[in-house]
């Protein structure tokens, strides 16, 4: 179950207390056989999608990608900005509506983050059991399998038939793991769809600081707390897994003079 924190007039440094996760120097602990990718803005880009679903309600895409922001910076699922734009409109509806017309999900090469092969590649060289798992419609992980990324296994939610962050859908990830959930390392951008249940469901997290929720969040102290590891590119995970350490947590930003920013964040 998560709880709500209050939601923050700026950014303070005293994280929820129930999303703390201890102090002092992180260690690499147990030897990583098995690391799990989240989907979205961890190796997909999610540029298309949210220019494609502009195009459909015949917005700008910057108006689009706006209220996406703002949805993440108020701790709310990106998909609340379609909502915003269309106040009542069931978007699984509309998304099968899109599909109808010929203009639905579609993946390509470009749409993966330019680090996702060599990254991947690497790790499955080094023997660790790659797993691609997250948000996504049974169509979405037809399109990931057809770019025949190096991964062992690619799921979404859609075929497993439950989302993050249920605690469920992390029970699956460690079936698919094949390994102690201390020695399966969860990647991730969302804190409250990935990094918190993934390590209430026992796993190690990293956290990327990629896409909007990975960048706006990266500082937040729950995040700084709670990540096992801060990365900024998938390239960093090898050097993990070959015991380079993990990375320093980021130090909280200050901000600046007389700026407000309202945060809210679920943890655990």
């Amino acid at each position: 179950m998560t709880a709500e924190c209050a939601v923050l007039p700026q950014v303070t440094h005293a994280p929820c207390a129930s999303a703390v996760r201890g102090s002092g120097p992180r260690r690499l602990g147990p030897v990583m056989e098995t690391i799990v990718l989240d989907i979205g803005e961890t190796l997909i880009r999610d540029d298309r999608y949210w220019a494609s679903w502009a195009d459909w309600l015949g917005v700008p895409p910057h108006t689009l990608s706006a209220l996406v922001g703002a949805a993440v910076a108020q701790g709310r699922d990106s998909a609340d900005a379609l909502t915003l734009l269309r106040p009542g409109m069931d978007v699984t509806e509309a998304a099968h509506a899109r599909a109808a017309a010929g203009r639905g999900e579609h993946l390509d090469e470009s749409d993966l983050y330019p680090d996702v092969r060599p990254a991947l590649a690497r790790l499955r060289e080094l023997g660790v059991r790659v797993v691609v798992a997250g948000n996504g419609t049974a169509k979405a992980g037809e399109l990931l399998r057809a770019l025949d990324l190096p991964a062992d296994l690619v799921a979404t939610s859609g075929e497993w038939g439950v989302a993050p962050p249920d605690p469920e859908f992390f029970a699956r990830v460690l079936d698919a793991s094949g390994a102690d959930p201390r020695a399966t390392l969860y990647v991730g951008a969302h804190p409250a769809r990935g990094l918190f249940p993934a390590k209430s469901s026992g796993l190690r997290a990293a956290h990327i600081r990629r896409g909007a929720a990975g960048y706006w969040w990266a500082d937040h102290p729950d995040v700084v707390e709670t990540a096992d590891f801060h990365v900024s590119a998938l390239t960093e995970l090898p050097g993990l897994v070959e015991g380079a350490g993990p990375a320093e947590p980021p130090e909280p930003t200050e901000e600046a003079p007389g700026r407000t920013r309202v945060r809210a964040l679920r943890a655990l």
